[in-house]
């Protein structure tokens, strides 16, 4: 089956060797085991002797019930019966597409957004109709566009909430603002929401799936849990006839999650709240760092980003994307990822919260240093 190369997957894998100063990866200062019982307080030595007493057999099916029962109290309607457990984010989207989308249906993604997105549907069907965001609306869904998108044949509509790589935020607003544009035609929604939770302000958004019975929800430990190693991310959605087929399809790749990883999984989720505290800290730190720079640096400006890890900044300077970033990379240990991976120009994304803020500032030093090296 043919696909398109996953176009920041590659360049990640690509430059990231090339890294002094990490402004490409997407995480929030990833924790090791020891950090991550110093945040929680829970008992480290009771915790490691009950699951090394644990036989390394399958795990349970469906999922961890503990670590379902704690998942579900990141939504307001979900129970752990509306949840299946998954390799990652990654494993999440694709097991949704692989499930739902058949060669007669249309798909709506938004984009730019994560590649998986449209990319994964597009090798399913033919029929996937891109919605631009636009920096004149902010890089939120334009509702007018949606509504002459969508058809009788609309399976399924993608969002990225918050949206990586813009940092744009959906508010409960315009997300029913959508969810009525898919009523119309009984179109699902599905929302990646591997940032949710990671707000710059107190504002909270809901999940599609408290707001809507076709939404589905896809998420992961890796950003807000900052624990992107476990490998271990959930599909969550109230329909129970798509549950039932992504657990069908399920069975043929995955059986079950590590026993493990379920565990650390379900200590992390338990202690949401403080592992989230911590992560919001550093993007308001961080955050305060990226916003002054953009507002200094006369070769730059940006929507700035009001949740997740990351900003899409655009630049002013006569030289494409892939070749600047690459420049950065290995002339000034500048880690960035090109607009180009996301079909944009005269743009990169950078993740700000990867770093200490230390390295940003220098990080940030080395890109202005190279911008007025190149308009003078």
């Amino acid at each position: 089956m043919e696909i398109k190369t996953f176009k920041v997957e590659e360049w990640m894998n690509e430059y990231e060797k090339y890294c002094k100063y990490d402004l490409g990866n997407t995480t929030i200062n990833t924790l090791s085991l020891d950090e991550l019982f110093e945040i929680t307080k829970e008992d480290k030595q009771k915790f490691l002797d009950c699951l090394c007493k644990k036989t390394l057999g399958y795990g349970d099916i469906k999922g961890n019930p503990l670590l379902k029962r704690e998942i579900s109290k990141l939504y307001e309607t979900i129970t752990e019966d509306d949840i299946l457990t998954t390799s990652g984010a990654a494993g999440a989207n694709h097991l949704v597409f692989y499930s739902l989308v058949e060669p007669k249906d249309e798909v709506i993604s938004v984009t730019p957004t994560y590649q998986q997105l449209y990319s994964i549907p597009s090798s399913f069907t033919s029929n996937v109709k891109l919605l631009k965001l636009k920096k004149e609306d902010n890089f939120l869904p334009n509702i007018d566009e949606l509504k002459k998108l969508i058809t009788k044949n609309t399976q399924l509509i993608c969002l990225n909430n918050p949206n990586n790589p813009t940092g744009a935020l959906i508010n409960k607003e315009l997300l029913e603002e959508i969810i009525n544009i898919a009523k119309s035609v009984n179109a699902y929604i599905l929302c990646d929401e591997v940032y949710r939770g990671l707000n710059t302000t107190d504002e909270k958004t809901p999940s599609i799936v408290d707001i809507y019975e076709k939404g589905i929800s896809t998420s992961s430990m890796s950003k807000t849990f900052s624990l992107a190693g476990l490998r271990l991310g959930w599909v969550a959605s109230k329909d129970k006839s798509f549950m039932q087929k992504c657990m069908s399809h399920r069975e043929y790749s995955l059986i079950s999650c590590p026993i493990a990883e379920e565990a650390i999984a379900t200590l992390a989720v338990k202690n949401a709240e403080k592992i989230t505290k911590r992560n919001k800290k550093t993007i308001t730190e961080n955050l305060k760092i990226l916003d002054n720079w953009v507002n200094n640096e006369k070769f730059v400006n940006y929507v700035k980003p009001k949740a997740g890890t990351t900003a899409l900044i655009f630049y002013d300077a006569k030289i494409k994307s892939s070749k600047l970033c690459d420049i950065l990379a290995k002339e000034k240990g500048v880690f960035l990822t090109p607009g180009e991976c996301f079909d944009m120009e005269y743009c990169f994304r950078i993740g700000y919260c990867k770093s200490k803020p230390q390295e940003l500032k220098q990080g940030l030093n080395e890109i202005s240093g190279l911008l007025q090296e190149l308009n003078f």
